[in-house]
């Protein structure tokens, strides 16, 4: 066996991964309902100002990145990032979106978007403990 790092891009291992995943969650007899996403938003120039990614499968979608420009932040860019997502999978046979944030990042604004803190785990440093955040659609 030769481990290899390899991008995330190369599509070997883009192929494998799907699946393996959609072999196994078939063998499970669960329906893996997997697709990847990735939202833009840009200011009147066409610049990115903002973008949020993330996967959806099986009966959960999981934001894994949000990031809006500084210059644009507390301009609803996050917010309507996120709403867009919770439009897109509603109604789709996801029953929840999940995301995780960091001390130091942005756990109250998760709040005010109607998130329930489902727990925190705590880090020595309390800017890296890790919030873990829920929202049924």
């Amino acid at each position: 066996m030769i481990i290899k790092r390899m991008s995330i891009d190369d599509s070997r291992a883009g192929k494998f991964i799907n699946l393996a995943f959609t072999e196994y969650a078939e063998k499970s007899d669960v329906i893996l309902n997997f697709e990847e996403y990735c939202y833009i938003a840009e200011n009147e120039y066409g610049e990115i100002i903002g973008a949020i990614t993330g996967r959806a499968y099986y009966n959960e979608v999981h934001i894994g990145d949000l990031i809006v420009d500084e210059n644009y932040r507390g301009h609803n860019v996050g917010s309507e990032l996120i709403r867009t997502v919770e439009h897109a999978y509603s109604n789709r046979g996801y029953e929840k979106i999940t995301i995780t944030t960091f001390g130091f990042q942005a756990p109250e604004f998760y709040k005010k978007l109607g998130y329930s803190l489902e727990f925190v785990r705590e880090d020595r440093d309390p800017l890296l403990s890790k919030y873990f955040y829920c929202k049924s659609i």
